[in-house]
């Protein structure tokens, strides 16, 4: 867009990234940034500059979404137009998150977990290569990266089937202090995959010890969803505490049937563990997850749909109890013929879900896998189904506070500085949406579908999709360095 020419959203009901009621404004565009929010009708700008008009009458005008967990870090560049996340409302992307990253791996033949990212990509051995890809390609959406505590284990470490040693620490420590100095916002784990499982808390907490001066998050998906859920949440509060940084847990759930329910005892956990420290959540609003195909997983009593399958990619898309049924044999061992791969585990109780997705310390973030042949539904939806299924179908919380789980209170919580809010001298990220017809389209059996009521795009003062076009009509994003220099 030409700097010299005004944009001008009308009429609609804006959304200014906090929890305040919503109300009728004008927002101003130039070039990248808000220029003002107003009344309707009013002219704070008066340079003589053209102005474009755009009715937002009826609609909901709200900062662009802020995807707090994604696996995002290489489909930014091999498919920049980022649809699935444009799509419904997503300008900007938090990459990096359960211990996987694209940086600082250089390998041709990337080992799981890191295979999630794709298997060409792992090529950028600091931030700055990464940063530079990014520009080139201008993906559509806006990318901040994590470093993944796992990607650090497969660059420096021999052995993986035990803790870090002083020598392999320091190495750690060291690439990770330059990814921070170079824009990174925190450190990522997953000791839930093998991989990164036999790290202790000594190694965990040394590299925490390094994201928090820059005010770096830490965050983790933690060693056990499962039944000992309770003893890895205090696993990853005692990290965090004792490394000095903001805190975030993955993809909170209480999976399993045998702990269903057990997200009153945790979240009142985390409550209590909020007392003491920085803490927070981030969620999808699904009772499936989606990860590699694991032995472990398999109970005989979940659904499990198979994503894709290496060996058996003909698969894809059947559930796993069928697979056994046909071959003869049992889940367990279904499974272990289809690896490696992919499933979707229909894990949770949805009123585990619904108590996760309400809780006032929970960001929303997608955890989908855009580089599965048929991914999980939240790839495409996580976003309006929080706007369809929590606020307008179940009342479970105020417009105004889900959609700050989804814009201010995530910028905030990873010093985003201009993002997630709508106010003068912000980026013009913004989403302007129907809220009487915003609903998720996306399903097990047909994921890839266009959300509906997400109208219009824009990310950093460039229109980038609209529901008309259902489309990426402009490429504007760029890779978003932390706010935030050391202490």
């Amino acid at each position: 867009m030409d700097d010299a020419t005004l944009t001008v959203l009308c009429n609609g009901l804006v959304h200014d990234g906090s929890q305040n009621p919503l109300r009728r404004a004008d927002v101003w565009i130039r070039g990248d940034r808000v220029v003002a929010v107003c009344e309707p009708g009013a002219s704070p700008v008066a340079d003589g500059a053209p102005v474009r008009r755009v009715d937002c009458a009826r609609r909901v005008v709200a900062p662009g979404f802020v995807d707090v967990h994604t696996h995002d870090d290489a489909i930014v560049l091999d498919r920049p137009e980022m649809l699935p996340k444009l799509s419904q409302g997503i300008t900007t992307v938090i990459g990096g998150n359960c211990g996987i990253s694209l940086v600082p791996v250089v390998t041709s033949e990337p080992a799981a977990p890191l295979s999630l990212l794709g298997n060409q990509q792992f090529r950028y051995p600091d931030v700055p290569s990464y940063r530079a890809a990014v520009d080139a390609v201008q993906p559509a959406v806006n990318i901040a990266l994590l470093i993944g505590h796992t990607a650090l284990r497969m660059q420096v470490m021999a052995d993986l089937d035990q803790p870090a040693d002083e020598a392999e620490l320091q190495a750690m420590c060291r690439i990770l202090d330059d990814a921070m100095q170079a824009g990174a916002v925190g450190l990522s784990s997953g000791v839930f995959y093998r991989p990164a499982y036999a790290a202790d808390v000594k190694e965990l907490a040394a590299l925490v010890r390094v994201v928090a001066p820059y005010q770096g998050v830490y965050a983790t998906h933690i060693r056990d969803e499962l039944k000992g859920i309770m003893e890895a949440i205090d696993e990853a509060a005692l990290t965090a505490r004792m490394g000095g940084a903001f805190l975030v847990l993955s993809h909170h759930k209480c999976a399993g049937p045998m702990n269903w329910g057990r997200t009153k005892e945790t979240l009142a956990r985390i409550e209590q563990l909020a007392q003491q420290q920085p803490i927070g959540l981030d969620v999808y609003p699904y009772t499936a997850g989606s990860t590699v195909l694991r032995e472990d997983l398999v109970d005989g009593i979940i659904d499990i749909l198979i994503t894709g399958s290496a060996s058996h990619p003909d698969m894809a898309g059947r559930y796993l109890a069928d697979i056994a049924d046909d071959w003869g044999v049992t889940q367990v061992e279904a499974c272990r013929r289809l690896q490696p791969g992919g499933a979707c585990y229909f894990q949770m109780h949805q009123d585990d879900v619904d108590r996760v997705v309400s809780h006032p310390l929970t960001m929303i973030g997608s955890d989908g896998l855009p580089h599965d042949e048929r991914p999980h539904p939240r790839l495409w939806g996580a976003f309006p189904r929080v706007l369809d299924q929590y606020w307008r179908l179940k009342g479970l919380l105020p417009l105004e506070q889900a959609l700050y789980k989804m814009t201010g209170l995530s910028a905030g919580r990873y010093h985003l500085e201009g993002r997630g809010q709508l106010q003068a001298g912000s980026f013009a990220d913004i989403v302007v949406l129907d809220p009487d017809k915003v609903r998720d389209c996306a399903t097990y059996a047909s994921p890839a579908q266009f959300s509906e009521g997400i109208e219009q795009v824009w990310v950093n003062g460039c229109l980038s999709y609209t529901a008309q076009a259902r489309a990426c009509v402009g490429r504007a994003g760029r890779f978003v360095a932390r706010a935030v220099q050391a202490s």
